[in-house]
């Protein structure tokens, strides 16, 4: 089995969980179960893959050769898991992008009605001292509507599993070569 495979199979399983979880509880507003069941098929794409990889081997590997085939797995994960989650925001679920800017205007709206915390905040940053109440209200509304959109969920999403696929490699074959098949 091609590792390219065993990453796009694994990225597709987990597009099926997310969606599964939408439509078992459209108004869910912790993305912490689907986050954490991510981070666990990302690591079981690039240790099956690996595996299977040194397994299947009939001469030794560098230690770059293991990492690139772990990154084999990893990479068509991450790209399938971040284009699905860019469709699954903007055309699937669009109002938790809504539903979090809301819940953090709400928490904005608690610094403004209170002076202790809203002097504090003028205080934060030398600009915010010559606003007035409307012009810093809506200077701080900006961020998220800049921040929860898919295009910036895609691409958060895109580097942060990149990393991680690049981390998941080198641990996994380091871990393979010491511990798994000594070498």
């Amino acid at each position: 089995m091609n590792n390219s495979v065993i990453g796009l199979s694994l990225g597709a399983a987990w597009c099926v969980v997310k969606y599964i979880s939408f439509l078992v509880n459209p108004m869910h507003t912790s993305i912490v179960p689907t986050v954490l069941l991510n981070i666990l098929f990302l690591l079981s794409a690039i240790a099956i893959a690996l595996y299977i990889t040194k397994r299947n081997q009939t001469e030794k590997d560098s230690f770059l050769g293991d990492i690139k085939n772990g990154l084999k797995a990893g990479l068509p994960y991450t790209i399938l898991v971040a284009v699905f989650l860019f469709f699954y925001y903007s055309t699937i679920n669009p109002g938790f992008n809504e539903r979090q800017i809301a819940h953090t205007n709400a928490k904005f709206d608690l610094i403004f009605d209170d002076p202790k915390e809203y002097q504090e905040l003028k205080n934060s940053n030398p600009s915010f001292e010559v606003m007035s109440k409307e012009e810093l209200r809506e200077e701080m509304r900006k961020g998220p509507k800049s921040f929860y959109t898919p295009g910036a969920t895609m691409t958060l999403s895109l580097l942060a599993m990149l990393l991680l696929s690049t981390l998941y490699s080198i641990l996994v074959a380091s871990i393979y070569r010491k511990i798994v098949f000594r070498e």
